[in-house]
């Protein structure tokens, strides 16, 4: 514990005793039944985390009206008393392994899309400021198709707007005050109330979205005066003793006129004089462009709440609360150094809900990590289950469980990538005995390589090898998996996850040295590529790539991450042919080394794999940056110094170039479990990763679980 003395030591919320100072954030899971009831699946959600080692658990977006006032189609129900049976047995569930568990109040107000899709009415402050979003012009076809098929909407013309009257301010003061007794009698152990993104209370507060010209808005005092109201109530309704704290935004980002730091502080010295127990640090941008989701509510840059949260720190004397990417290092600094008093993960206990337990048993390494790539807030922008690309078992805790094989087997996994480890690390801690194969010099696969373009992917490489190298798995590197060799280890199942095929485009000119697939480029800065600088580079190309040591670099990501900013074999000007999530990442990669990229693709849809806020991000970096996207071209022919493209109308233009990146025309290579199927046929053979479907990261650990799961 002696790392995280500060992160895992005891601390008080109120009248609430925590075992750490790590608290689950509240987080939409769309997880509840259709009736905003907490059956099987929510409860085992809830549970594992519970059993992981948190201190509290934060049960989000539980709704107070509901079904009005909710944004999500599995939203959890706290109106009426039919809603008890589920939340009290969920919450006796989390008990048992010694957590707390607190419910987060919320109306969602003008976001509330289930009342827009049900046709009734959005309660706001006042009429919304008009305004426009370039947030769906990023989104394919068929996200769209999923977003518009979800919502079931039976709504025509324009959103029925409210503005809400007294009595619909009263009404609302007593549905805060009625769903705190409801959680209070379910056995919750505390209440936040949600004052912060964009959501009901956050509208009266914000002098942006609040114009009104009564009591309720104008001053500081009159737009705080419904969360007044409402702390004021659910006190008098749950008692002095239970504890009570609020989500408040620090910052209204992008949003002009919008809650600035200072005002927050005054709402939140408000709230404390009010009987609150706790803020929690958040904050929101009004979104007009997607990248700016990743900046508030759901940050990309490591800790960015945290300086709020210190200025909060300083000016109160209760309990702060903050998230926003904050890994366990960076959790016991902001503790140790009086920044913030707990710390909300959301996205990490996704990852690895036993994170707070490992911690506290020294096995920091073993930790699940997340990569930050948004597929689980992407879900909830598709009115879908929430899940997680790292962690299969999210949203399926009540059906998947890892249980110890019947009849223990000989496995042999090919292929050292996500998939192949996934496999070998479910198949060994099951029983089984596993070799795994791998051909080149380390394990990781193409992900090792991935994690050059986006370094998040790095400490995932790390702990797959971690995990299987902590298990009795026999591994043997340099090692090409041939039916010969396959037939005289003597398994019972062969698991492939040997990758995809990358097959060259039919384009004139792509056969020349200046010319890369991504495989090639792989294959060299990993050291695993002689014959390809053989091929590739002249002599003195290849003198510097080995005294620039980066085909000695076998096994840190971060090396070569520094290294490649001093050396690769690309000129200054690149095109990448293919605007995927490779060519996205790796036109990324590039532009920060001071190329100059140009990206073209043939359809009119980028970034398809990339969850939606990932892909809001990459394209706002690659604007910034200043690439060149072309949408619907085709590449017709590749010369010494440029490449021609034609257009839907069948113009040609001409990209000059140094170096191009063939990053499209991937396909599942099945070349090893044909050579089986005619050597070995009685052989069973499963298998998985992009050997057998193209889905990159998630879907290569969903198949690597699945397969040692079910062998």
């Amino acid at each position: 514990m002696s790392d995280y003395a500060a992160l895992l030591s005891p601390g008080r919320i109120g009248s609430l005793s925590l075992k750490n100072r790590i608290v689950q954030a509240p987080m939409g899971t769309n997880l509840a039944e259709e009736d905003g009831s907490c059956g099987e699946r929510i409860q085992a959600f809830y549970e594992t985390r519970a059993r992981g080692g948190a201190g509290l658990l934060t049960m989000g977006v539980g709704a107070i009206a509901h079904p009005h006032g909710t944004a999500e189609p599995w939203q959890v129900g706290l109106s009426h008393d039919d809603f008890l049976p589920g939340l009290a047995h969920l919450v006796e569930r989390v008990h048992r392994h010694g957590a707390r568990i607190a419910i987060q109040l919320q109306h969602a107000g003008k976001t509330a899309i289930r009342d827009l899709t049900e046709g009734r009415e959005l309660w706001v402050p006042s009429l919304p400021p008009r305004g426009s979003t370039a947030m769906m012009a990023s989104l394919t076809q068929e996200e769209l198709g999923r977003f518009i098929s979800s919502s079931k909407s039976r709504q025509s013309g324009q959103p029925k707007i409210r503005v809400m009257e007294p009595s619909d301010v009263d009404n609302l003061v007593t549905g805060f005050a009625d769903a705190a007794e409801r959680a209070k009698r379910a056995g919750f152990d505390g209440v936040e109330i949600h004052a912060g993104h964009s959501y009901l209370i956050a509208g009266f507060l914000s002098p942006y979205y609040n114009r009104r010209e009564d009591a309720y808005g104008g001053s500081l005092e009159n737009r705080a005066r419904l969360l007044l109201e409402i702390i004021a109530a659910v006190r008098e309704r749950v008692g002095h003793d239970y504890p009570v704290w609020m989500r408040l935004d620090a910052k209204e980002l992008h949003t002009e006129g919008g809650i600035d730091l200072e005002e927050s502080l005054e709402v939140a010295a408000m709230a404390e004089a009010a009987g609150l127990d706790a803020v929690s640090v958040s904050a929101y941008a009004t979104l007009k462009e997607g990248h700016e989701f990743t900046e508030a509510p759901l940050v990309q840059t490591p800790g960015a709440f945290l300086d709020w949260a210190s200025v909060f720190r300083k000016r109160l004397g209760i309990p702060v609360i903050t998230a926003g990417r904050l890994s366990p290092e960076d959790s016991e600094r902001a503790i140790a150094r009086g920044q913030c008093d707990f710390v909300a993960m959301a996205r990490p206990l996704l990852a690895d809900p036993e994170l707070p337990r490992k911690l506290a048993e020294g096995r920091r390494e073993a930790i699940r990590p997340c990569i930050y790539c948004y597929v689980c807030v992407s879900q909830i922008f598709l009115n879908q289950r929430i899940r997680c690309a790292v962690n299969p078992m999210v949203g399926h805790e009540h059906e998947i469980s890892l249980e110890p094989a019947a009849t223990k087997r000989h496995l042999v996994v090919v292929g050292g990538g996500p998939a192949g480890l996934e496999a070998a690390r479910v198949a060994a801690l099951r029983g089984h005995r596993v070799t795994l194969l791998e051909r080149g010099p380390r394990l990781g696969g193409t992900l090792f390589f991935a994690s050059l373009a986006y370094p998040p992917n790095g400490p995932l490489v790390d702990q797959l090898r971690h995990e299987v190298e902590q298990l009795p798995v026999e591994v043997r590197l340099g090692t090409e998996a041939t039916p010969a060799l396959i037939q005289a280890l003597a398994p019972d199942h062969v698991v492939l996850a040997v990758g995809a095929n990358r097959d060259a485009p039919a384009i004139d000119g792509a056969d020349q040295a200046h010319v890369w697939s991504g495989d090639e480029l792989r294959r060299l800065l990993t050291g695993e590529g002689e014959d390809v600088a053989r091929r590739k580079l002249s002599l003195s190309q290849r003198m510097m790539l080995k005294a620039g040591g980066l085909s000695g670099v076998t096994g840190s990501t971060a090396a070569l991450q520094k290294l490649s900013k001093l050396w690769m074999p690309l000129g200054k000007r690149v095109v990448i042919l293919g605007g995927g999530l490779v060519g996205l990442e790796l036109a990324e990669f590039l532009a920060h080394r001071g190329r100059h990229v140009s990206v073209v693709e043939a359809g009119s849809e980028l970034g398809a794999e990339l969850s939606i806020p990932r892909r809001w991000r990459v394209l706002h970096e690659l604007r910034e940056a200043g690439v060149e996207i072309l949408t619907e071209r085709a590449a017709e022919r590749i010369s010494a110094e440029s490449v021609q493209v034609r257009d839907a109308e069948g113009d040609i233009q001409t990209l000059p170039c140094d170096s191009v990146i063939l990053a499209s025309g991937a396909r599942p290579d099945d070349t090893l479990a044909q050579a089986l199927a005619d050597t070995l046929p009685d052989l069973p053979i499963t298998a998985i990763g992009d050997g057998e479907r193209l889905g990159y990261i998630e879907g290569a650990i969903r198949a690597g679980m699945m397969a040692g799961r079910s062998l």
